[in-house]
């Protein structure tokens, strides 16, 4: 869902169970290489099951932190990617509004939510440190799941080799990289739920 708003299909506390995992795929958008310094500005999460039932989606863009500038390079590739550009600027909110309404959003869903991004450390680098400073803590409990990493351990690759170049083709759905929030976290959420199958297939043949 686009336009700073969190879709609630699928919000409902009768069905929550604490030993059900949630897979919060998360993209952010920055104007920087690390929060403070620079700021985010946009973040889009799409909530999954392991089985890529999706569950719901938030995305929203920030206004830029006070004293904040963006970062030459940063701003340099950003003029290559004017549409994704004018997408993350549309209605920004102030970060306080925005990490409220998405701390709001991770703890109405129904299970215990894991952070799974790629690559994991940049964007809960952001998501962490704005969560901390703007809302005093995270549901994500200071932990996030890299998808580069666990398919590394699938592949029986090294680190280095791990690329999405060298990913099966099966685990890719048809959806769009766009480097608007939304649509990236749409695309590795189904991506990572595409990897956790053919894991738990190859480890329960």
């Amino acid at each position: 869902m686009r336009g700073n708003e969190a879709d609630d299909a699928v919000m409902d506390s009768k069905t929550a169970s604490p030993t059900r995992e949630i897979y919060v795929s998360t993209d952010i958008e920055a104007d920087g290489p690390i929060p403070g310094p620079h700021s985010m500005l946009s973040i889009g999460s799409a909530a999954y099951l392991r089985d890529k039932t999706l569950l719901g989606t938030f995305s929203a863009n920030l206004e830029p932190l006070p004293g904040a500038s963006g970062h030459p390079r940063t701003m340099a590739w950003w003029q290559t990617q004017p549409r994704a550009w004018e997408a993350c600027r549309r209605d920004p909110r102030p970060p306080a509004q925005v990490m409220s309404d998405y701390r709001r959003w991770v703890e109405r869903l129904p299970g215990k939510p894991v952070f799974v991004a790629y690559p994991a450390g940049f964007d809960f680098t952001f998501v962490n440190w704005y969560l901390v400073r703007f809302t005093g803590s995270t549901p994500f409990h200071y932990a996030a799941l890299d998808i580069k990493s666990f398919a590394m351990a699938v592949l029986k690759t090294r680190f280095s080799e791990t690329t999405k170049n060298s990913f099966p083709k099966s685990w890719f759905d048809d959806l769009p990289h766009t480097h608007v929030a939304l649509d990236d976290a749409l695309e590795q959420g189904a991506l990572f739920c595409n990897l956790l199958a053919h894991h738990t297939t190859s480890e329960n043949p």
